[in-house]
């Protein structure tokens, strides 16, 4: 149900993508300096312009996921009223957390509580000074909204290609808005923004990925890192994600993800047993309480005062460093992530689908920030703030340096959080995969040997930029395509807007639409009517023969 693509844009699809990431990579490794201070500025420039664009935005997605969850539109199933699940509701919360936060998480869970501990706003500082605010920032920076703002596009493209059978694309879940004479020229704009953040952001958080996992290796077996480890790790990962790519989404991704559930599970449940066990439970019960309390001052704080002051650097904007740098990784993730999550989820209701991705993530967000964030403020404090240290040589260290404090089986934890930086990266990358070929190839169905090229094309990149520039040219190009997520933003509100007239209008035809779409009798042919959406002809054949009279519904 589709629309057609031209020849021509199809070829710009498929060429300008690798042209433009081509020409990003040679600048920013042939002026890596002059790209950097390119790359600040317009960083700035988002921070003190844009702050209130970006906290106005994750605020209403979490109210249209209010929205969606308690309306009458969420008993609408995604794949028609007799659609199944297809995956059990365990390996449906792995594979969308997994793709959605697991390394992350791993990356912040023990950085951003440490980072923030001596300053953080609107919490009041209590008896241990900032620790409490920034156990609850971390919690509302990875909790509910980032996952209301993963949820509503994941949503968006689900119900566009589930129930009205267009193909899994940005483009087809937005251009039905605009006036037709635009539909052609702006449908070519969302797919290349969606393709290039795809590609970069799953390169730059490979580069990250290896050097995190490299951490991991030094931590226990005293190998130092160097780019011949990291060329190592992204082989390997690489690898495996091939393989995972071979042998499908349902096989390789569903064992991968349930195998980090378990690891995450047995991980935290270690610490909190073998670590400051009393000291969790009371900082946990404390935490989810100040969350609750602050939840709406945190959603609105833009820190009006420097709007009335010309900002000089985004490096002066607390919410530059922080708030406003997640939402913009988030908005610039969701490409891969939101539409991983939307292929994986049919058969749910819509109700169901935002529930489960927005409620069951972020408790268990919560929880294992609770449990290892807490650990890590309280070893600071017994080692004179020895994780604060570790953080400022290295961020990605920072959990190592925390389960090494644990007794008994710290060991065993730095071998456990060294393969789950593993599975969580491969998971990534493999939703990642999975989500690039449906935008490259669309309408067409992609096989094992395209997403495994795109697998091998994400490495080298990743390859190039670690090995020719190191940390610091990584750490560039990623800000570049979070600074990506400011044009790509108001991409995703007219999406959101789409899918809500899209919902509001659905009467009879369309819910006969959606039923016919997924009817599986081959002999019906849909023809759609290029001048009303949701207008179809089922015309049934038999023998290569129509049968009957065209049946318009």
């Amino acid at each position: 149900m589709g629309r057609h693509i031209p020849p021509l844009d199809r070829l710009l699809i498929r060429v300008i993508p690798p042209v433009l990431i081509v020409g990003v990579i040679i600048w920013v490794l042939a002026n890596p300096a002059e790209a950097a201070a390119a790359i600040s500025e317009m960083r700035t420039f988002v921070t003190g312009k844009f702050t209130w664009l970006f906290i106005l935005y994750s605020v209403f997605t979490v109210v249209v996921c209010i929205w969606l969850a308690t309306s009458k539109v969420g008993k609408v199933r995604l794949g028609g009223p007799n659609a199944k699940p297809q995956h059990s509701k365990f390996a449906w919360y792995s594979m969308l957390f997994a793709c959605g936060q697991g390394i992350g998480l791993i990356f912040w869970s023990v950085a951003e509580p440490i980072m923030l501990r001596d300053e953080n706003p609107v919490i009041p500082a209590g008896p241990s000074g900032g620790a409490e605010g920034a156990i609850v920032w971390t919690y509302f920076h990875w909790g509910l909204t980032a996952w209301a703002m993963y949820c509503v596009v994941a949503v968006c493209l689900a119900y566009s290609h589930h129930n009205l059978g267009k193909t899994l694309t940005f483009r087809e879940a937005t251009v039905d808005i605009l006036p037709r004479w635009s539909r052609r020229g702006a449908g070519v704009v969302i797919e290349l923004l969606a393709i290039i953040a795809t590609v970069l952001g799953l390169a730059t958080s490979f580069g990250f990925a290896a050097m995190q996992f490299s951490s991991g290796i030094t931590s226990f077996t005293g190998i130092v890192a160097s780019p011949m480890m990291w060329f190592m790790v992204i082989l390997v990962f690489a690898g495996i994600t091939s393989v995972s790519a071979i042998v499908g989404i349902n096989k390789g991704m569903a064992r991968i993800s349930s195998v980090n559930s378990i690891l995450s599970i047995a991980l935290v449940l270690a610490v909190l047993v073998f670590g400051p066990t009393l000291f969790i439970i009371s900082n946990m019960s404390q935490t989810f309480g100040s969350f609750m309390a602050n939840f709406v001052d945190m959603s609105m704080w833009t820190d009006s005062g420097l709007a009335a002051t010309t900002l000089e650097s985004w490096q002066d904007s607390w919410n530059g460093w922080w708030t406003v740098f997640i939402w913009c990784w988030v908005i610039a993730f969701s490409p891969f992530v939101a539409g991983f999550i939307a292929r994986i989820s049919r058969g749910r209701t819509i109700r169901e689908f935002v529930l489960g991705v927005t409620v069951i993530p972020t408790l268990i967000v919560m929880v294992w920030v609770a449990v290892i964030g807490s650990a890590a403020i309280f070893y600071d404090d017994k080692s004179d703030r020895g994780i604060s240290a570790a953080v400022a040589v290295d961020t990605s260290a920072g959990l190592f340096a925390m389960l090494d404090a644990v007794p008994v089986v710290g060991t065993i934890l730095l071998v456990v959080a060294t393969i789950l930086v593993a599975t969580y990266y491969v998971t990534s990358l493999d939703s990642g995969i999975y989500a690039l070929s449906e935008f490259v190839s669309a309408p067409h169905k992609s096989g094992p040997v395209f997403r495994v090229v795109l697998v091998l094309s994400v490495g080298t990149v990743t390859t190039v930029l670690l090995t020719l520039g190191g940390t610091a040219v990584v750490d560039t190009v990623q800000t570049g395509t979070i600074i990506g997520a400011f044009p790509f933003s108001f991409v995703i509100i007219l999406m959101i807007v789409n899918l809500i007239r899209r919902l509001l209008k659905r009467d009879k035809a369309i819910r006969q639409l959606e039923k016919f779409i997924n009817d599986p009798d081959p002999t019906l042919v849909f023809v759609p009517d290029p001048r009303e959406e949701g207008a179809i002809r089922r015309v049934a054949f038999e023998g290569g023969k129509e049968t009957g009279l065209p049946e318009k519904n």
